[in-house]
């Protein structure tokens, strides 16, 4: 009877199936079938790229990423699980690792030994050149008058204090002049008087009056003049407290003025203000007596130099900023006021141990070097860090003197740990 081809194909590929799978486990059991497997596994041996683990190669070579050289992959056996040789292999201490000499120079690992040092920071900071506010002044008016004459007439004139600025009438000063001259002449006529309280008297009335005219303006030596000559002066000279530079201009000539009126505004601008912008992280460290040193573009390739007077006691909530007062001379008048000007605020720190940049890898959470044990043995090491200086930082602890610090091809040694097991930066970042 013949079978019908619905049953009999299902039947042949179940024949098919039973003899393939006898095989398999014929071959599995046999120590030749094992022995040949194992030698497979044992011929293939696969490569990759130390900075990027990703890459696998089953030849040597280099990484078509960044051109370093191809180191061998572990690979386990089945019986043992054990690795093969590779350049570079983990070291027994956790947190270590150990380079070949090939990959040291491929990677450009170099190292420096560790040392206390002087430190010091600068601060960059802008600025704008301002008054000294302790020189200057306001011309006024100290009695009622007419000016007569103005010796200057413009913004920006340079006055003296041994010269007139102006010429002031007034007829209540004429008046006080005279009233002290009738006093010297009473003083002289009651001065050889027996009675004791009428001396008193005339001397009284010559003090008197010339009080008046100090509370006037007059200087000792114009009181003095004005004895001598016997007569009153018509115009009054005035001056002023200093010598500057006339920086307002308030009367015309021929104007009247009361007593107590704003004539001139002067400054001397022989020192000046530099009022500092400093951020608020920065200015712990800045103090009174530091030196500062000032540069402007209008005149470049030139510094001056002052020192901190005044670090001020409050913050500008816009800005975050804390202004520093630099006071300094200011020869030949060079820095004008409202000038831009950029400093840099040099601070010495204390004595202490400072290292590259590129040799701490920072985390965010921990920050790390790595220190050479032995030549090419290498061991993480947590550190606590300070302030920036330049391209160095500060190391306040994790570091001792002597120690050698990897400075360069840091990044490779972490790597390496990444791949090993061992403790490195990245899985902080998991």
């Amino acid at each position: 009877m013949r079978m019908n081809r619905k049953t009999v194909i299902p039947l042949l590929i179940f024949v098919l199936a039973l003899l393939a799978g006898s095989g398999w486990f014929i071959r599995q059991n046999s120590p030749l079938g094992k022995a040949a497997e194992g030698q497979a596994v044992k011929g293939k041996q696969l490569y990759t790229c130390t900075m990027h683990p990703y890459i696998i190669r089953d030849k040597p070579g280099t990484c078509p990423i960044c051109g370093m050289e191809l180191v061998k992959k572990i690979t386990a056996t089945p019986e043992s699980g054990s690795s093969t040789a590779k350049d570079v292999q983990p070291s027994a201490t956790s947190g270590s690792v150990s380079l070949s000499p090939a990959q040291l120079v491929t990677a450009n690992v170099a190292t420096m030994e560790v040392k206390p040092e002087p430190l010091a920071q600068e601060v960059a900071a802008v600025g704008i050149v301002q008054y000294d506010q302790s020189r200057q002044a306001k011309v006024t008016a100290w009695i009622a008058g007419r000016i007569d004459r103005l010796n200057v007439n413009a913004v920006g004139a340079s006055v003296s204090r041994e010269k007139p600025i102006a010429e002031l009438y007034s007829p209540d000063l004429v008046a006080t002049q005279q009233e002290y001259l009738m006093a010297l002449k009473s003083r002289e006529q009651l001065r050889n008087s027996t009675i004791t309280s009428v001396a008193e008297t005339g001397e009284i009335v010559a003090t008197s009056a010339k009080q008046r005219l100090r509370l006037f303006g007059l200087k000792e030596s114009q009181i003095a003049e004005l004895e001598r000559n016997g007569k009153p002066a018509t115009k009054v000279p005035i001056y002023t407290p200093f010598t500057g530079v006339v920086i307002e201009k308030m009367v015309q000539q021929g104007q009247y003025v009361n007593t107590g009126d704003v004539l001139f505004n002067i400054a001397d601008l022989s020192s000046v203000w530099i009022e500092l912008e400093v951020y608020e992280n920065q200015v712990r460290n800045i103090h009174a007596g530091q030196p500062v040193e000032i540069r402007s573009q209008s005149f470049p390739g030139t510094s001056l130099t002052g020192r901190v007077s005044l670090v001020y006691p409050f913050l500008d909530p816009k800005t975050r900023t804390v202004k520093v007062r630099v006071a300094m001379p200011n020869p030949g008048m060079k820095l004008k006021p409202e000038m831009f000007v950029n400093a840099l605020i040099k601070m010495p720190l204390a004595e202490g141990i400072a290292v590259p940049v590129t040799a701490v890898m920072d985390s965010g959470k921990r920050q790390v070097v790595w220190v050479e044990r032995e030549p090419g043995k290498f061991e993480s090491r947590d550190v606590v860090v300070g302030d920036r200086i330049g391209d160095r930082i500060q190391i306040l602890s994790g570091l001792a003197q002597g120690e050698k610090v990897v400075i360069s091809g840091g990044y490779l040694i972490d790597s390496e740990s990444q791949l090993n097991g061992s403790v490195g930066t990245k899985s902080d970042k998991r």
